[in-house]
């Protein structure tokens, strides 16, 4: 039998997106058959850089260029930014996997589920952009979500509160105004794909408060004021709003949180 955290590793470092996927879903599928083992054969590695293509080329997030959506290529470039997002959520899921090993097996389920999803994200935006005659790599892009695994990979607790509750938070709150958009711009198809990702990005997060909830509780530590101190370490100010407290509240924040996060906006 093979290890979970071999092939979670080999998933994270393939490069080709189609290969990626393919292997996530051969992963997820094996966890769920009960033919892996959580044995340790290598010890965890830092990883500067997770396997992706040489395209899209990498630029600081303030020279990515807006995206207005009344043009093709302007709907062409944002489905690229979301496509983005949702390979490095790939590997964001799978490094979730690989790196913090002493959680139980509903941990490694469950962010195996995420990766499956996130890939399968992927592969709805990138089949609709091949549609319209681009495809991933062909517009310019930053790191930041990776950016951000780094800088937690040495403690799951950082890793839970600033990738799912930070970064994939915020997806909750402007998606919605992004299908909105899609919509006024004639482009069903974009709306969609968006919906789908938006409700199960809801389960996404919620996977993400309960693991960072079940942090807390091993330490001993109140979550809602240990989250603020991270804030403060991590960000250079304080969380972008407005929240999407529906979608906040499915996903596991309380309103009082969201209402003390919002106080310090």
């Amino acid at each position: 039998m093979e290890s979970v955290y071999a092939l979670a590793y080999q998933a994270l470092m393939e490069p080709n997106p189609g290969h990626k996927c393919q292997l996530v879903e051969a992963l997820h599928h094996a966890w769920c058959e009960q033919t892996l083992l959580r044995c340790v054969e290598q010890p965890v590695v830092s990883i500067e850089i997770a396997g992706r293509p040489d395209r899209p080329q990498l630029v600081d997030p303030r020279k990515v260029p807006r995206r207005s959506l009344a043009s093709e290529q302007g709907r062409k470039a944002m489905l690229h930014a979301i496509a983005h997002i949702e390979f490095n959520a790939i590997n964001l899921a799978l490094d979730a996997v690989y790196r913090f090993r002493d959680l139980p097996d509903d941990y490694v389920g469950d962010w195996l589920s995420v990766a499956r999803d996130e890939a399968r994200h992927f592969q709805l935006v990138d089949q609709y952009l091949l549609e319209l005659g681009s495809g991933y790599g062909d517009f310019s892009a930053h790191n930041g979500l990776w950016d951000m695994a780094c800088k937690t990979d040495h403690d799951v607790l950082h890793r839970m509160a600033l990738v799912p509750r930070v970064m994939e938070a915020r997806g909750l709150d402007v998606t919605p105004g992004l299908m909105a958009r899609f919509r006024q711009a004639g482009d069903a198809r974009a709306e969609d794909i968006l919906q789908v990702i938006y409700q199960e990005e809801i389960g996404h997060v919620a996977i993400g408060n309960r693991w960072y909830q079940h942090c807390c509780k091993l330490r001993g530590v109140e979550p809602e004021a240990t989250f603020r101190q991270l804030l403060q370490s991590y960000l250079d100010g304080p969380l972008r709003g407005p929240f999407n407290h529906p979608a906040r509240i499915s996903a596991g924040f309380s309103s009082d949180e969201l209402r003390q996060l919002e106080n310090s906006l």
